[in-house]
């Protein structure tokens, strides 16, 4: 065994271990992870969990050539580390580094870029049919967790890989649970007979021989099945029975920190020629104390301290979310119709709280937010008012229930809409940028963007007395928020400044900058306007009546994407006014993982770009 996992040659290395070896580096991988996450924050307690499972998958399937899919992602470090990325560790998450997902421009062993859940099994599925409609030989692996598994498209994908029998390999990777031996040693028993040479001979002499017996034949086979699913429905667990009913063999529980078993069950899967779903018992944080008694805390956790498992810096504020939660919790106290609704984000979303308060009005429906949204608009058609609380990158997959089931009716629903913007080091599938462009094609809803917390909580009391769609989007991080002010929300954008040659319109959180661009501006001898936009649709304009006869320019700022941003509507709206204007936000591509300054920065979003920009165009 070699000292430092960045000497071995992975994937090819691991091949040659044998089990005894393979034990050992797994301690030797969860050794580095705790190393290297506790100095760049990351996704450590899932990755401790997946260290056995991944290492045997390597051992038994010869990735690029065979697919591996990660549901969702964040749980591939270990994979990385195993196809040769270990020395690109110190750089997970930042800009330019290892990326915390698979990535297919980062390695081919990435088969499939994943960030958000419930698509492996789809995305296996269409691997598939495009090996078996071109006649070529490898498999296809997809792994999903258990609470990715409760979204929709999972069984969706799972009930068509049953009908066409089409060979794929499905691992749940559960650890929502712990493994008993008794259930252990029976699914042992059960998959090694089910595997058996023996038992699939006479599963192929029952349907092809049997059944063609005169007159008994049908019968007897019909007999044999009924009392096969008896045994069945007694010994399996209903997970089991269900996707054997599909048409997919079943095998589990198995132990997923017992490498020798897993490979014996992968073995056994890529023997045969038919849908096999696997599941597997797994421990999130196991080997490292900290993360095994407080999984969820290092779920995706910051750079912390390895001794007590602190994160170093940790914002002493209040955040975004939390204070969203208070706002909902504190209605709720006046107001029982308020309920409110998130898709497996409880405590991401601030409404631990709330749930713990209110029970019976919090509902956590799991990873199906178009689900979520349809519901909420069944409770608004009840009588309710509920609050969907929901990251803004995940409710872009709501975007026909928003529409046909809230908006359409025009439904009190209120979306809180979590993360908006650049978030950050989760990179270009976790950033929320789209939002104000997909819901502003929508009629019927009202947008609101609060600048500070203040303004987030006046805004969230005023959205209950609408009675229509009203979406609240924030960012992620400290809210500043003063509990001796009483703010007071209008549905007018005002004027915070008057300026000459140009006027600055900024939106939410962006208003902070356009401050920050008026001064640096006021130093070059430009005095500028400023509006603050916490109304994006309907959009007011009526600041725009302020303007000195002097202002040639407006200048839009956002934190958004340019591309049907609220930019480009403050654009349509004055296209019949003398004004010039100027947009600022997120390019019309994909953004990559960095911090929000680092990304600003290199995007042209900081003041003194702004200004900069700002500055040339009035030279002119």
């Amino acid at each position: 065994m070699k000292s430092d996992i960045i000497e071995y040659n992975f994937p090819q290395d691991l091949k040659e271990m044998t089990l005894a070896e393979a034990e050992l580096l797994s301690y030797s991988i969860r050794d580095f992870l705790i190393s290297k996450v506790s100095s760049t924050g990351g996704h450590l307690a899932s990755n401790l969990g997946v260290v056995e499972l991944t290492i045997a998958l390597h051992k038994v399937f010869d990735s690029p050539k065979d697919k591996i899919i990660w549901d969702v992602g964040h749980q591939a470090y270990v994979h990385k580390i195993l196809t040769g990325r270990a020395k690109y560790f110190d750089t997970l998450r930042k800009l330019d580094g290892l990326s915390g997902f698979p990535k297919g421009k980062e390695s081919p062993h990435d088969v499939y870029d994943t960030g958000h859940s419930s698509v492996s099994i789809s995305a296996a599925y269409g691997m598939a049919a495009a090996r078996d409609i071109k006649g070529e030989n490898y498999d296809v692996v997809a792994v999903i967790g258990d609470g990715s598994i409760t979204g929709g498209m999972a069984y969706e994908a799972l009930n068509n890989i049953g009908e066409s029998k089409s060979k794929v390999i499905v691992i749940l990777n559960d650890n929502g649970m712990s493994i008993s031996p008794n259930i252990g040693g029976i699914s042992k028993h059960l998959s090694n007979i089910r595997t058996s040479k023996g038992y699939l001979d006479v599963k192929k002499f029952l349907k092809n021989r049997v059944v063609n017996i005169p007159n008994i034949g049908k019968p007897l086979v019909n007999s044999l099945a009924d009392f096969k699913n008896d045994i069945k429905y007694s010994i399996l667990d209903n997970g089991g029975v269900l996707l054997e009913e599909l048409g997919i063999t079943y095998f589990g529980p198995v132990d997923g920190h017992n490498i020798k078993d897993l490979v014996d069950v992968l073995n056994k899967a890529k023997s045969l020629d038919e849908p096999v779903f696997i599941h597997v018992i797994t421990q999130k944080g196991k080997g490292y104390i900290n993360a095994e008694k407080a999984p969820s805390k290092f779920h995706g956790i910051g750079p912390f301290d390895t001794t007590t498992g602190v994160e170093l810096k940790k914002s002493s504020g209040r955040t975004f979310s939390s204070l969203m939660g208070e706002c909902i919790s504190d209605k709720a106290s006046e107001d029982k119709r308020i309920v409110a609704i998130t898709a497996a984000m409880c405590e991401a979303t601030g409404l631990y709280e709330f749930s713990q308060k209110y029970p019976d009005r919090f509902f956590d429906v799991g990873i199906a937010e178009e689900h979520a949204v349809s519901f909420a608009a069944g409770l608004a058609k009840g009588g309710m008012k509920p609050v969907v609380c929901i990251y803004s990158s995940f409710l872009q997959r709501a975007y026909d229930q928003i529409l046909e089931d809230v908006c359409m009716q025009q439904l009190p629903v209120i979306f809180a809409i979590d993360r908006a913007g650049c978030v950050g080091a989760d990179g270009e599938t976790h950033h929320g940028m789209f939002d104000i462009s997909y819901l502003s094609t929508i009629p019927n809803i009202t947008i609101l963007a609060p600048k500070d917390g203040n303004q987030l909580k006046a805004m969230f009391n005023y959205a209950l007395t609408l009675n229509k769609p009203v979406a609240i989007r924030y960012p992620r991080g400290e809210a500043i928020f003063d509990k001796n002010i009483m703010y007071t929300y209008s549905e007018k954008n005002h004027r915070l400044k008057k300026g000459s040659a140009v006027d600055i319109w900024a939106c939410g959180k962006m208003v902070s900058c356009g401050e920050k661009v008026c001064d640096i501006l006021e130093n070059h001898g430009i005095k500028a306007g400023l509006v603050e936009v916490s109304q994006i649709k309907p959009l007011d304009i009526s600041p725009i009546k302020e303007c000195s006869c002097n202002t040639r320019l407006i200048a839009t700022i956002e934190d958004n994407s340019l591309s049907g941003g609220f930019g480009q509507q403050m654009a349509s709206k004055i296209s019949g006014l003398p004004y010039n204007i100027m947009n600022f936000g997120w390019p019309d591509e994909f953004i990559p993982q960095g911090t929000v300054d680092e990304l600003a920065d290199k995007y042209g979003l900081t003041p003194i770009k702004i200004a900069e920009r700002i500055c040339e165009y009035l030279e002119r």
